[in-house]
């Protein structure tokens, strides 16, 4: 427990083990070097936050609402974005200032049957994501090496191996793959939008909230997708922990120097992501809404029309390319996430690849009775759902996180200041009304 505010900063040891426990305080921080330096130690648990607003889920919705509207749904990836960067800003607060992670912080501060609750909701999240990326790297496989799709479903489990080969180099060398895929996807995109060639003033007027956001329900639909894609509620408990992987001084000042170069780090990945995403929206709405194919929705489908409608063969291969490293790198974050949710909520430790293939086994039961069922033709939906299940989940992550990262009376001095405060419970506020919203239209037909 922390000191209330008025009392000066004193470290109170923890005698829980942390997640993640073989990267924790892994990464030396140097004290003696220049702010550059140090800066430099905290750059890469934002960018294992910033793959999973990116990952194959983002694809789904990016493309039904780029190809359905345009570039109107460009203000909710912005939006989105900006409430991504401010919560995990907070994430990184609570998990600086407390030393424990959220899931771990649900755990001793809620009644048992709430945090068993929370538990099971974030385990629900996990799964909704792993099957956004099972189902993305199969469709990646097959537009890159023509294997059929439920086969890729089953090899994707193999993606086990990559996760423990990584975190058995280190944390360093598991950020310097994810910065390395980042840097790939965003190549790919900037080819591609440079093909496309988009009104970059209808772009820019996307940005701007439009009103049909709440008096289409189909548009309402894929801006929550949209938003559950973005916002990730798994996301919010690895950045607590991943945090934690710093080995920065333990007293007021060095947590505070820690809590704003963890800020900027997530802030500039998170930028990176908007422009992704940005760019996965802005491709459907310049290709496919600009020539009258308001429809499309389906991965595939995108990819073989993309060198007929732009012209270049190159396209496709990028496309391709670009959802296959979406896919590994968004796995890496999955797994990482959850082991923290098991190991804080339950203290109960898995080995990464026997919780990997766990929770890649449940994901697959949906995925081969889509496929099996539907064809390649279920997939899209399945994507758009699997986003819009993240949504619907993500109260039950930031409410806890707001409550934590606004307690005074234990974080102190290293509370949020009012500023984050009040943004902070307008975006769950923002969030809670649209998912009602969802549900009412739902209920009403």
């Amino acid at each position: 427990m922390l000191h209330r505010a008025s009392e000066p900063f004193t470290e109170v040891p923890s005698t829980i083990p942390p997640s993640l426990q073989e990267v924790y305080r892994s990464v030396r921080v140097p004290a003696a070097a220049s702010a550059g330096r140090r800066l430099f130690a905290f750059v890469g648990p934002g960018y294992l936050v910033a793959v999973g607003y990116m990952d194959p889920g983002n694809w789904a919705t990016s493309l039904a609402g780029g190809s359905a509207y345009g570039y109107t749904l460009l203000s909710v990836a912005l939006l989105s974005s900006l409430m991504a960067m401010l919560l995990q800003a907070l994430c990184a607060r609570v998990g600086i200032a407390t030393g424990q992670d959220l899931a771990q912080l649900c755990r001793d501060r809620f009644p048992r049957p709430v945090a068993w609750g929370l538990w099971v909701l974030a385990e629900v999240a996990i799964c909704a994501t792993d099957l956004a990326e099972l189902i993305g790297t199969a469709i990646a496989l097959k537009l890159l090496f023509g294997i059929p799709l439920l086969g890729g479903v089953m090899l994707t489990a193999l993606d086990a191996l990559l996760v423990l080969w990584l975190q058995h180099r280190g944390m360093r060398w598991l950020e310097a793959f994810i910065v390395a895929m980042i840097a790939l996807i965003a190549g790919c995109f900037l080819m591609e939008i440079a093909l496309a060639d988009p009104d970059w003033a209808a772009v820019l007027s996307g940005y701007a909230p439009s009103a049909s956001l709440l008096s289409d329900s189909t548009q309402l639909y894929l801006a929550i997708g949209i938003l559950g894609a973005t916002v990730m509620p798994h996301n919010l408990y690895l950045h607590t922990a991943t945090v934690q992987s710093r080995a920065f001084r333990q007293d007021e000042q060095g947590r505070r120097e820690a809590i704003r170069f963890a800020t900027v780090d997530s802030t500039v990945a998170l930028s990176i992501a908007l422009v992704i995403n940005s760019a996965i929206l802005i491709l459907a709405a310049a290709v496919f809404h600009a020539a009258g194919r308001t429809e499309i929705a389906e991965i595939q489908e995108a990819h073989q029309l993309l060198t007929p409608m732009v012209g270049a063969g190159t396209a496709a291969t990028l496309f391709a390319v670009a959802l296959l490293a979406c896919g590994l790198t968004a796995t890496v974050t999955a797994t990482l996430s959850g082991q923290v949710v098991m190991e804080g909520f339950l203290r109960f430790r898995l080995p990464p690849v026997l919780r990997r293939l766990v929770t890649r086994l449940i994901a697959i039961i949906p995925a081969v009775m889509v496929t099996w069922q539907y064809g390649e033709s279920g997939t899209a939906q399945l994507l758009i759902l699997s986003q819009v299940t993240l949504s619907l989940q993500l109260p039950f992550a930031v409410i806890p996180l707001m409550l934590f990262a606004t307690d005074r009376s234990r974080l102190g001095v290293l509370a949020a200041p009012r500023w984050q405060a009040v943004l902070g419970w307008a975006a769950t506020a923002l969030i809670v009304g649209l998912n009602l919203k969802l549900l009412y239209d739902t209920a009403v037909g």
